[in-house]
C-alpha cells in the first residue's frame, strides 16, 4: 500500500507543477474599470492587455440611381491564453483575429456574407496604431492620422468596395465614468467608444455610393454573465441630425437584464447616458432561421419618453442572418434596418443569443 500510494503522489506532483506552470504563463489581462484616460487616435487601435476586442461598422448607402444597399465590416481581436511566450516562430498564436464582411441589397432584397479566421503571423491580420489600420487579408480599415478619415476595403467572391468615411463629430465614448457596465461588480464592462455617423462615399461592385456609416470600438477581458443569452443593439441614425445606441442584455428566459443601457446623441453632438430604466423596447414581428432555428425579432417599437421618442424599427430584410459553420464564432442576425415614427431614419439592428447562449 504504502509503494501504491508513493506512486500515486508522484504521478500528482507532476500534474501539479504542470498546471502552476500554465497558470503563471497564461496572460494576465486588464479588466476595464472607471477613471480610463482616453487617448485618441492611439485608443482607435490595439489593446492587447484586453482580452477581447472589435472594431464594427455598419453602413446605409445608394448608389446615384437611389438603389439602397446596407453593408458590415467587422474585426475581431481574441487572446489566446494558451499561446506559448518561449515559441519564437511568426506563427505563434497570442490572439485570434476572425472578420465578418456582409452586404444586405435591399431594393434587390438579397443577403450575402463572407468570414474568415487568422492568426496574425507574418502580417496576414492585426491592429497595429502604428500603421493606422486594422486588417484582415484584403480586409482593412485604414486610418488618415491627419484627418481622422477612414478607408475601408474589402474584396470577397461577391463584394467589392472602397469606401471613404468622414467622421462628422469627435468619438462618443458609451456609459458611465468611462465604462460600459454590462453586469454587477468590478471589470464586469467594456471601454466603448463611437463614431456615430460617418459621412460614405466610395465604390460599391463597381457602383458609386454614398451614404452614413456607424463605427463602433469597444475592448474588455469579461462582460456576459453566465444568466446573460445575448443581447439586442440598435443603432438609429435620425433625419433630426440626432443618433441613438441602445443595447439590451437578455437573461436566459428573455426578461431584459437592468444593465442594459444606451447613448442619445443630439444634433448639437451632446451625448447623454439612458439607463435601462430610460427607454422600452417591445419585439412586433419575427422571423424564424431555416438554418439555425433562432425566431428573430425583425420588428421593434422603440420608446424614450425623456426625449420624447417613439420609433418602430423595421428590418429591411427578413433574413440578415451570418450563420457561423464551426465553433469558432457564433450565429447572429445583423443587417440594415429603418426607422419611422417621431423622427425616421435608418441604422442596423444586431441580435445575438437566438441560437444558444453567447459566451465572451
Amino acid at each position: 500500500m504504502q509503494v501504491r500510494g508513493a506512486s500515486v503522489s508522484a504521478r500528482i506532483a507532476p500534474m501539479k507543477i504542470l498546471l502552476l506552470f500554465l497558470l503563471a504563463a497564461a496572460p494576465q489581462y486588464r479588466q476595464a474599470l472607471p477613471g480610463y484616460a482616453y487617448q485618441f487616435p492611439r485608443d482607435h487601435f490595439e489593446h492587447p492587455d484586453f482580452r477581447t476586442e472589435w472594431w464594427y461598422y455598419t453602413g446605409n448607402v445608394h448608389a446615384r440611381d437611389g438603389h439602397r444597399y446596407g453593408f458590415e465590416l467587422v474585426f475581431f481581436r481574441q487572446g489566446d491564453p494558451k499561446g506559448d511566450p518561449a515559441n519564437a516562430s511568426v506563427w505563434r498564436i497570442d490572439d485570434l483575429y476572425l472578420a465578418h464582411l456582409a452586404l444586405t441589397d435591399i431594393d434587390g432584397q438579397r443577403f450575402r456574407y463572407y468570414r474568415r479566421l487568422n492568426r496574425s503571423g507574418p502580417g496576414v491580420a492585426g491592429a497595429r496604431a502604428a500603421q493606422s489600420r486594422v486588417w484582415n487579408g484584403n480586409w482593412e480599415a485604414k486610418w488618415d492620422p491627419s484627418t481622422g478619415a477612414q478607408t475601408l476595403t474589402a474584396v470577397a467572391e461577391e463584394i467589392r468596395f472602397t469606401l471613404r468615411l468622414i467622421p462628422r463629430t469627435p468619438p462618443v465614448i458609451h456609459g458611465e465614468n468611462g465604462v460600459s457596465q454590462k453586469a454587477a461588480g468590478a471589470g464586469k464592462a467594456s471601454y466603448y467608444v463611437s463614431f456615430p455617423r460617418l459621412d460614405v462615399s466610395g465604390s460599391l461592385n463597381g457602383v458609386e455610393v454614398a451614404g452614413a456609416a456607424w463605427m463602433d470600438h469597444e475592448w474588455f477581458t469579461h462582460q456576459l454573465e453566465p444568466g446573460q443569452q445575448g443581447w439586442d443593439w440598435f443603432s438609429a441614425q435620425l433625419d433630426s441630425g440626432a443618433e441613438l445606441m441602445l443595447f439590451q442584455l437578455r437573461h436566459a428566459d428573455g426578461t431584459p437584464d437592468s444593465y442594459s443601457s444606451g447613448t442619445y446623441i443630439a444634433p448639437d453632438g451632446r451625448a447623454t447616458h439612458l439607463k435601462h430604466a430610460d427607454f422600452q423596447l417591445q419585439p412586433l414581428d419575427y422571423w424564424t432561421s431555416s438554418q439555425t432555428r433562432g425566431r428573430y425579432p425583425i420588428r421593434w417599437r422603440i420608446t424614450v419618453p425623456s426625449l420624447h421618442l417613439a420609433l418602430e424599427c423595421a428590418a429591411a430584410l427578413d433574413n440578415q442572418e451570418l450563420v457561423s459553420q464551426d465553433a469558432s464564432s457564433p450565429s447572429y442576425w445583423e443587417g440594415a434596418v429603418t426607422y419611422r415614427g417621431t423622427s425616421r431614419g435608418a441604422g442596423y439592428l444586431e441580435m445575438t443569443g437566438y441560437h444558444k447562449a453567447m459566451r465572451l
